[in-house]
């Protein structure tokens, strides 16, 4: 069961309307590496997971991405701040100004809607842990793109935010992959000789490579 509070995750305030910017913060509502992806992803990983603590993790992050869907929403909204109107939009999509009338959409920047194969969902908590890890990395890299491309403080301060909160939930999808490194997919990982072969396809190899010929470390989060 889900309840909405009628306050934002983060406040949010624009210095000015901006609505060529309003077009690429979309990236992050219906974006393949946006706010909806994460929430649904990890939603939908939890409904067969059984350790009841990493469950209530995977929730508790899916509920907060869905509140950094309505700061975003809202920081579209006072960025757009005019009628509908395409030439407003010089460059960029302008689908939500003839089929949205300027409602932020589950659409990307390029104007493609949202779709549920952004999705990853394995059954294997490792795998899916993985995949959770490295999602939050893309946000975090779509949203040090969108930093740099404002000069609009107010804007920035919601966007480090946004950025912060996704370092913070890859370190407990990492503290939590911690914890299960001996179940699911990882259970046999690094047991038979051909998982602990490097074998150099370079030549010629630095000298002093870090990569020896044979018996690597398997690789782990430490």
């Amino acid at each position: 069961m889900f309840k909405h509070e009628k306050m934002l995750f983060h406040p949010v305030a624009v210095e000015r309307p901006n609505p060529q910017y309003a077009a690429l913060l979309q990236e992050q509502l219906g974006g393949a590496n946006g706010e909806l992806k994460a929430a649904m992803q990890y939603m939908s990983q939890s409904f067969r997971i059984k350790d009841p603590e990493i469950k209530d993790l995977f929730l508790d992050i899916a509920a907060e991405e869905l509140g950094h869907m309505e700061v975003i929403a809202q920081t579209i909204n006072l960025l757009n701040g005019h009628d509908v109107g395409a030439g407003s939009v010089p460059a960029g999509e302008i689908q939500s100004h003839v089929l949205l009338g300027l409602n932020p959409g589950l659409i990307n920047a390029s104007g493609y809607s949202w779709t549920g194969d952004y999705v990853t969902v394995t059954g294997d908590l490792c795998a899916d842990l993985l995949s959770n890890i490295a999602s939050e990395q893309r946000a975090k890299v779509v949203y040090e793109y969108l930093y740099r491309q404002i000069d609009d403080k107010k804007v920035k301060e919601t966007i480090d935010f946004l950025l912060n909160r996704e370092e913070a939930h890859n370190a407990m999808f990492r503290e939590a992959f911690n914890k299960v490194q001996d179940c699911g997919s990882n259970r046999d990982f690094g047991t038979t000789k051909a998982a602990k072969m490097y074998f150099s396809m370079s030549e010629p190899s630095p000298a002093d490579s870090q990569f020896p010929n044979t018996e690597v470390t398997p690789p782990s989060f430490e």
